[in-house]
């Protein structure tokens, strides 16, 4: 059995919390092994903190899963972490980038099986001078760099009640008309369909495609984008033999009915995507990046600064984000990326 690599995250946010609560808790919740890519001394102060009883061992991968029965294992990063809960200092940026750095280096070198990544505050990291605009570009430019090949990462929202991608991501709404493109609705689709087939064992994935404008623009009465980039790209889908439809009118996608005739949203825009799964399972939603050489999970929350270091951040996004990294890698057979 291998690991998970579990980040640090932004270590001011609530991420070691969790992480720890989640440990002592470990039997109860049946959580596959995991290890942490951090400071030991900084989770120690942590715990101490927040009057937890959890030993922390520093371990290589290999010997993680045989630790974490009696310890939290933890691969200790070069980086010493200073930052108290709900205050980042100088320390913040560079100890969240160097575990997720250490986490994709053990994961594309085999010794883990997954990745799962706490919340970072990307302010903090901006401030620091990174370049990416989130965790998900990052990790596309890591496996970059380790393998020469570049890579779309597409972000996926899964909860048991809804299943969601956003095309375009973090866009203004006014920059959303000029992103999006048919080809980046085809490409998109095609990475949902192929990795739904290979992680999650759908045999045939059925995607439903939402139009961008009101009632899918009306037939062009209520915007020409529907009828000239989406349904073009849903013709194109279904031509390749992917199972699409649209586009759909997104006010009337979201019903317990309607999902039950999909196993995927695709939605055009940020809050098209992000409000039914929210509204729906804004607990227990997990974010994986599809595209990757490997699994990456994340839960679907922040580093909540306002509650960092009080014991009362609830652990359930994380608890499901680490059952999902579990069960996706026990069944990836990813496909070979292309060559860019």
């Amino acid at each position: 059995m291998q690991p998970l690599a579990l980040t640090l995250g932004e270590p001011a946010g609530i991420g070691p919390d969790l992480a720890l609560a989640i440990w002592q808790r470990r039997d109860e919740l049946d959580i596959t092994p995991f290890y942490m890519v951090a400071d030991p001394d900084f989770l120690g102060r942590r715990a101490s903190r927040l009057g937890l009883n959890v030993p922390i061992a520093a371990v290589t991968p290999s010997s993680a899963v045989a630790a974490f029965s009696t310890a939290l294992p933890v691969i200790a990063l070069d980086e010493k972490v200073s930052a108290e809960p709900g205050r980042p200092d100088r320390s913040s940026a560079p100890a969240a980038i160097a575990s997720i750095r250490r986490a994709v280096a053990d994961v594309m070198a085999g010794a883990a099986a997954a990745i799962v990544t706490n919340p970072v505050a990307k302010n903090v990291l901006y401030k620091s001078g990174f370049a990416e605009p989130g965790h998900t570009e990052f990790l596309a430019k890591l496996v970059e760099e380790a393998t020469g090949r570049s890579l779309r990462p597409v972000m996926l929202l899964w909860s048991p009640e809804l299943a969601v991608v956003p095309v375009t991501i973090h866009l203004p709404l006014r920059d959303v008309f000029r992103a999006l493109s048919t080809e980046l609705v085809v490409e998109t689709a095609r990475i949902v369909a192929r990795d739904l087939r290979t992680r999650f064992r759908i045999a045939q994935p059925r995607l439903a495609i939402a139009g961008l404008n009101p009632h899918a623009g009306e037939e062009g009465a209520l915007g020409e984008e529907d009828r000239s980039i989406v349904a073009p790209a849903v013709a194109q889908l279904k031509a390749e033999g992917i199972d699409a439809r649209g586009p759909l009118p997104a006010d009337s996608m979201f019903h317990k009915q309607a999902r039950a005739t999909y196993d995927a949203a695709l939605c055009m825009y940020h809050d098209q995507a992000l409000i039914p799964i929210k509204t729906l399972a804004f607990d227990h939603a997990v974010n994986v990046t599809l595209g990757l050489p490997f699994v990456r999970t994340s839960p679907d929350h922040g580093t909540a600064f306002d509650i960092a270091g009080t014991g009362t951040a609830d652990p359930t996004s994380l608890v499901a984000a680490l059952r999902l990294a579990a069960r996706l890698a026990a069944a990836d057979t990813p496909a070979l990326m292309p060559a860019s």
